[in-house]
Formats: structure tokens, C-alpha cells, sequence
């Protein structure tokens, strides 16, 4: 299986410090939703995992997720592709859960819901966090500039989160600029 995992907010669409909280506020990144699409196309199996603590912080609830995810999945087929599933973290930061990142909670029921290994997946995220879940499951980190990226870029020390695989070698950090780009390195590199 050739695994694709993808954060949501700040890669698949616009992020808000104020939290996304329905589907009107729920707006695709230019280019992101044909990215998914062609990935789809190209064989690979495309997932979302995603920390919604809106949901614990109860700005938003469960209907309004499932619009959001509702509407995610129709532009995604309407552009013949496919979305195989939305993962997603519910809880307040403070709830200390396995599952947020950058904890591998959420990696690890991917893996039980596909019955595959995450090992060397492509994770495409805009934070620290979706860099150190990534590694922490020895998938293959990209950073995307969009949403946080940029800020991440800045404030990024590799040291701090990449460690030696297990054939010694350094894993290494792609960044590009938007998940459309992310996408042309994934489907040539796979």
C-alpha cells in the first residue's frame, strides 16, 4: 500500500487562529484539492489526521466536524479523486491523549484501520507537531509552507526532531511551498 497521510488545516485548507468551526469557514488551498486528487489517481492511498481540539474546546461539535469532513470528501470526488479516511483528534490539548499530535495516536489507527505499516509514508504537515508524529512513526516528514509552515520553517532546529533510521541514515526534511507541490514530489518519489 502506498500511504499518503496529510494534516488538515493549513495544508488541505486556509487555518484560522480562531479554529475552522463549520463548513462556510471551511475553505480549500488553492491547488490542495486536485493534489489529493492526483494522488489518489496516481495509487496511493490518501488519509487526513487532524487535531480538532475545537471539538474539546467546544467552539464547534460533531455535526459541524462532519460538514466540514462532508464537504472535504465531495470536492475531492468531484475532481476524481478519493479521501480513504478522516482521522482526527478530539480532545483539549490539557487531556494529555494518545492521540493528539504530536503523539502518533492517531498514526498508529491508521496503520489497525488499513492493517499496514506507516513506516516510510509520506506525512505532509504545516507544524512541529505533525513533523514529530511523523517521525516518531518513521514516516517521511514534509513541510508545506502554507498555514503555519512558514512560521515553522523559522523556527525549526532538525536536530530537534530528526533521528538516525534505522540503516544510520539522517532522515531528511522536504519542504515546498503548498501541497500541489508537496504532491509533484510524493508521485515521483514514491
Amino acid at each position: 500500500m502506498k500511504l499518503v497521510i496529510l494534516d488538515r488545516d493549513g495544508v488541505i485548507n486556509t487555518d484560522s487562529d480562531t479554529f475552522v468551526k463549520s463548513a462556510d469557514e471551511w475553505v480549500p488551498i488553492e491547488g490542495s484539492i486536485d493534489a489529493i486528487a492526483r494522488l489518489s489517481k496516481a495509487g496511493f492511498t490518501v488519509v487526513v489526521a487532524t487535531n480538532q481540539s475545537g471539538l474539546g474546546r467546544n467552539l464547534f461539535d460533531l455535526d459541524d466536524l462532519e460538514a466540514m469532513h462532508k464537504k472535504m470528501i465531495e470536492l475531492v470526488e468531484d475532481a476524481d479523486g478519493e479521501l480513504a479516511g478522516i482521522f482526527y483528534c478530539p480532545h483539549h490539548p490539557d487531556d494529555n491523549c494518545h492521540c493528539r499530535k504530536p503523539k502518533p495516536g492517531l498514526i498508529d489507527a491508521i496503520e489497525n484501520e488499513f492493517c499496514t505499516t506507516a513506516r516510510n509514508a509520506f506525512f505532509v504537515g504545516d507544524s512541529l507537531r505533525d513533523l514529530q508524529a511523523a517521525v516518531a512513526k518513521q514516516c517521511r516528514p514534509i513541510l508545506v509552507k502554507t498555514g503555519k509552515g512558514e512560521k515553522t520553517v523559522k523556527e525549526l532546529d532538525t536536530t530537534d526532531i530528526f533521528n538516525t533510521s534505522d540503516n544510520g541514515k539522517i532522515n531528511k526534511l522536504a519542504i515546498f511551498d503548498d501541497l500541489a507541490a508537496a504532491t509533484n514530489f510524493i508521485i515521483n518519489n514514491h
